[in-house]
């Protein structure tokens, strides 16, 4: 059986990366997604080791310690998130790929590592003015959030071009179609080539 690979999404907050990655789940293509760890409580209907794997912030540095995330932050004070090592290979090595939804810092590092057996995506939105309308159009961030998060959006594109893709997010069925084309390729393509 031939080991599986790790494809990367990362994007600003509002590019519409999570509906890409959750359809890209949908499309038979042999994919597992890496449920991430966090040090934060679980929200509502939240569920351990299916949303988060959640652990105390105490359990999460013990993890740091132990070198268990392939990549890891601290986003606030005690509030850890990080890719599980041992999640990641046991699905590669049950032959499966290994789909991450991670920030643009963390998957930097984890295709660093992997190198061609990673594919690393960078989902951008059609423009910094664009995003602005998503992110008020949701509602559920104060102007003062939005601003923090167009300003991490104009730092975090400035990564774009060390992904291995760039797609645009302008048209949802395009963006998806563009996904389903650049994964396919390349987990049907053998990293020893």
């Amino acid at each position: 059986m031939q080991e599986g690979k790790i494809v990367i999404f990362s994007a600003p907050s509002g590019t519409g990366k999570t509906t890409l990655v959750q359809w890209l789940l949908t499309q038979g293509l042999n994919l597992g997604f890496s449920v991430s760890a966090t040090s934060r409580p679980p929200r509502n209907t939240e569920v351990d080791g299916k949303d988060y794997f959640f652990l105390t912030p105490a359990d999460f540095r013990q993890k740091i310690e132990a070198n268990a995330f392939l990549e890891w932050e601290e986003v606030y004070t005690d509030k850890f998130y990080g890719t599980l090592r041992s999640e990641v290979e046991r699905m590669m090595a049950d032959g499966r790929n290994v789909l991450l939804d991670i920030d643009v810092k963390g998957g930097l590092n984890i295709k660093q590592q992997y190198g061609s057996k990673a594919l690393a995506v960078f989902i951008k939105p059609p423009s910094i003015d664009v995003l602005c309308q998503r992110l008020e159009k949701r509602g559920t961030e104060s102007a003062d959030v939005i601003r923090e998060r167009l300003e991490k959006a104009s730092f975090e594109l400035s990564f774009a071009p060390k992904f291995d893709a760039v797609i645009v997010n302008d048209d949802l069925e395009t963006a998806k179609q563009n996904c389903l084309e650049e994964v396919r390729s390349f987990i049907s393509t053998d990293p020893n080539d």
